[in-house]
């Protein structure tokens, strides 16, 4: 029978990849530098393998090093996926959640859902992580993140997806623009418009382009902002149009300010709002039954009951 490493074997070679330090490694452990650098030796003398190139100035480990640190990444989310399975299986939804979460989405529909999550689910340890939808997968990929709360669609790789509800765009102009004495705004009525966009890298911007039919490569005179925020006031100040989401809408983003909201004509002129998990994850029923709360918790904030045909569906 061959003897296998421990997960903390595995567990010190990971925290080296990252780190790529041995005292920084070990703090990460909450070891000593002296016992990770015995573990990692080990290690090596266990699979009879080089795994670490030691040089005074960094640590770089060798292509096996980085091939077993990858598949140990993936070996200790399964093992911590095995264990918050069976407490999840006592009590769905009780212990630590990593949730990642965009900034086009986290502060306008958290507020509304996260009160009653909390009620329904006390024992739940929710963490947020908020970042632009590329760094959130990779982060899940990495172990780091259990859950996503993102707009889709978007190409992560292995994941499983669970679309909630869709999250229709509305044109937002100053109250004196043309386009805001029309009680709605066909997409052939932007063409000539200044389209304000969120800078490259936030995917509500993709999704702002497909809805007006629009290629990604669009732009504008080189205008961008970094927040839907920062949008609303380069509105506000007459420098041109944008695209909102019906979350930051409700959430009352045009407050105290010149700016009105049309609707758009057209088929699919909103994003979709959903979960992403690793494919393959054993804690796939706990993450739906995350969703349908997310929903029922958004359906109660609106006045609405939920009911069996919530938009609620895995893909």
């Amino acid at each position: 029978m061959i003897s296998s490493p421990s997960l903390r074997q595995w567990r010190y070679l990971v925290s080296l990849a990252e780190n790529r330090h041995f005292g920084k490694a070990a703090e990460a452990c909450f070891v000593t530098q002296s016992t990770l650098s015995a573990g990692i030796q080990e290690l090596e003398t266990q699979l009879d393998a080089a795994l670490v190139d030691r040089t005074k100035r960094k640590v770089v480990l060798t292509p096996l090093g980085e091939e077993l640190a990858g598949r140990a990444r993936e070996l200790l989310g399964q093992a911590e996926d095995m264990v918050l399975l069976a407490r999840a299986a006592a009590v769905p939804l009780s212990g630590p959640l990593r949730l990642g979460v965009i900034p086009t989405i986290s502060p306008f529909l958290l507020p509304r859902v996260l009160p009653s999550l909390r009620k329904r689910f006390p024992d739940l340890r929710l963490f947020l992580r908020e970042d632009l939808t590329a760094r959130l997968i990779e982060q899940l990929q990495n172990g780091k993140l259990d859950l996503l709360l993102i707009a889709l669609p978007y190409e992560g790789g292995a994941l499983d997806t669970m679309t909630l509800f869709d999250d229709d765009f509305l044109l937002a102009c100053r109250n004196d623009h043309p386009l805001a004495k029309r009680n709605a705004v066909k997409l052939d009525d932007l063409a000539d418009a200044q389209l304000l966009l969120l800078e490259d890298g936030h995917c509500l911007r993709d999704h702002a382009l497909a809805a007006c039919r629009l290629p990604p490569s669009s732009r504008r005179d080189g205008f961008a902002a970094t927040s839907l925020h920062t949008l609303v006031q380069m509105v506000d100040s007459g420098l041109g149009v944008t695209l909102l989401p019906q979350l930051a809408l409700d959430a009352g983003i045009l407050r105290g300010t010149d700016v009105a909201a049309r609707p758009l004509q057209g088929d699919d002129v909103a994003r979709h709002i959903g979960l992403a998990w690793r494919r393959g994850t054993q804690r796939a029923k706990e993450f739906t039954l995350f969703g349908e709360a997310l929903v029922a918790a958004l359906r109660q904030s609106e006045g609405r009951q939920p009911d069996a045909s919530s938009p609620a569906k895995k893909a």
